[in-house]
């Protein structure tokens, strides 16, 4: 049993207090400890990452108590992917928060965003619903507090319909996982995997309601439709640091869909094999519509980012509804690629915004470096939209690959190809505003100072992820397929998690002895 596979969860937790108590008032401690925390987090999930390539599932049990009565955290190629991912993105963003001076606009920011990359890690790693629970709500607090840092009247107002939302479905979080246990006994994800395969028929009813209700919760966190409303305010007014950094919070409701309803509620589970693939294709449709047409409408650059946002989610998980290994390989792939591509576009945007003063999309007298950051809007713009030659391209060809089935082939091309489409025109109606159109207004007024190489260094770092993930799109997809392969081996994961002798099934919740949340 590895000690390094808490170790990303540990450092920040343990961080992000000392941060908070001993170094608020000293802002080069803070930035000194808090980059090479993420620094070090970095080379942890690297090694995490080369360590789950070989294909094996490891398990860390917390106090040494078997599963499914102690907590685990389980690493395979799926959350090995996702913890790098997250800490890769959290260095990127730190550094453009302290570059820009963001972090100095409020004492605790880096106490916060500790605790924010520990929720992340925690919620890939952990292999029972009910510290997923707990880990999203570490996620919600220190979300709300870094969403309204700095502070402002519409700021504030976004976090609390962040929060109020957030709020109900955690609610209905609890409630799910009440009526679950009520059926299984169980809250691990491996033994609800085997108790799922002999459910009894009494008992379906009610873990089909617990399967829709944890849907309707992961839905609200990918910002699914119709719960996709709270995306794009509350995107649009948090700082663009911040914003950058919660790229990787809807895919954390991405990531809960794929793990809990291929593992426990996907094929093999009786009654509740069909639930997610039902509901999420044609939601999923629909959030493709209402991202594209959000771009295309916009008025303000931070909100045709945010809806940018909203529209690779229902890309996302289009690819997820079909459940297949082909098709969740693609999604991997895409979630990687959407990534990036939504950090490299808020990052560029605080550069273009804090120099132009004003984010409507209009023609304003040029900044300082107007040819470099048309530049860099130009390549997130077309990684985010899907045009050649970055990877958002090839993401979207291997997910268009992938759902030729033929109830599926018609909708999904549409949507993809349309919202695309419209896509296109509402980053190249932005650009054009911006940096073109801007050049026929008089300069006189232009008294901005040019961006530092330290302030552009992450956005081009993000970027050159793009710029990697197309150069490597070979040997990473085979290892996204891999990955997907993996995650459909049900039977391998029950074993590594809960051993060759797992205990018997139970429907009986009083029976079962120190559930995982109790300890």
């Amino acid at each position: 049993m590895s000690h390094w596979i808490i170790a990303p969860v540990i450092l920040p937790a343990l961080l992000a207090p000392v941060i908070g108590f001993v170094m608020r008032h000293d802002i080069s401690m803070a930035r000194i400890a808090s980059l090479t925390g993420a620094a070090l987090v970095v080379a942890i999930a690297t090694g995490l990452a080369l360590t789950a390539a070989g294909g094996e599932t490891l398990v860390y049990r917390l106090g040494d108590w078997p599963a499914p009565f102690g907590i685990v955290l389980v690493l395979d190629r799926l959350s090995a992917m996702m913890v790098l991912l997250t800490s890769l993105l959290a260095l990127i963003v730190l550094a453009h928060a302290v570059a820009t001076g963001w972090d100095a606009r409020g004492q605790h920011f880096h106490a916060l965003f500790q605790f924010q990359i520990m929720g992340l890690v925690g919620a890939f790693l952990t292999g029972d619903i009910f510290n997923l629970f707990v880990f999203f709500e570490i996620l919600l607090i220190a979300s709300y507090g870094l969403m309204i840092h700095g502070g402002g009247q519409a700021r504030l107002r976004a976090g609390l319909q962040y929060v109020v939302i957030n709020l109900a479905g955690s609610t209905l979080f609890l409630f799910a996982l009440g009526v679950l246990y009520a059926a299984t006994g169980t809250l691990n994800i491996a033994d609800l995997a085997r108790v799922m395969e002999g459910i009894e028929p009494d008992d379906a009813s009610l873990v089909r309601v617990a399967a829709m209700l944890l849907m309707v919760v992961f839905a609200v966190k990918a910002a699914l439709f119709p719960v996709q409303f709270w995306l794009p305010g509350a995107y649009a007014n948090a700082p663009a640091p911040v914003a950058a950094l919660f790229a990787i919070m809807t895919k954390v409701g991405a990531y809960a869909i794929i793990r809990v309803h291929t593992l426990v509620f996907g094929p093999g589970a009786g009654a509740t094999a069909d639930i997610a693939s039902t509901w999420l294709f044609p939601a999923a449709l629909v959030t493709i519509a209402i991202g594209a047409f959000g771009v295309l409408g916009a008025r303000r650059l931070m909100p045709m980012v945010a809806f940018s946002v909203v529209g690779s989610m229902g890309a996302l998980l289009l690819a997820v509804s079909a459940f297949t290994p082909t098709a969740l390989a693609a999604a991997f792939y895409y979630l990687v690629h959407s990534t990036f591509a939504a950090a490299a576009l808020f990052l560029v945007a605080d550069l273009v915004l804090t120099r132009r003063g004003d984010e409507r999309l209009l023609a304003l007298p040029p900044t300082v470096q107007n040819g470099l950051f048309a530049a860099l809007f130009f390549a997130a713009a077309i990684a985010m939209a899907g045009m050649p030659p970055l990877s958002g391209f090839l993401g979207k060809l291997l997910v268009l690959d992938a759902l030729r089935a033929p109830g599926q082939i018609g909708w999904a091309w549409s949507a993809i190809l349309i919202g695309s489409l419209l896509t296109i025109l509402g980053f190249a109606r932005a650009g054009s505003t911006l940096f073109w159109k801007s050049t026929a207004v008089d300069t006189e007024a232009t008294t901005t100072t040019a961006a530092t190489p330290l302030q552009l260094a992450p956005a081009m770092v993000a970027l050159a992820m793009l710029a990697g993930l197309t150069a490597f799109a070979g040997p990473l997809t085979a290892q996204f397929q891999h990955t997907a392969d993996q995650l459909f081996d049900r039977g391998g994961y029950v074993g590594a998690v809960l051993g060759a002798s797992p205990p018997e099934p139970t429907t009986d919740a009083a029976t079962v002895p120190a559930s995982s949340e109790e300890n």
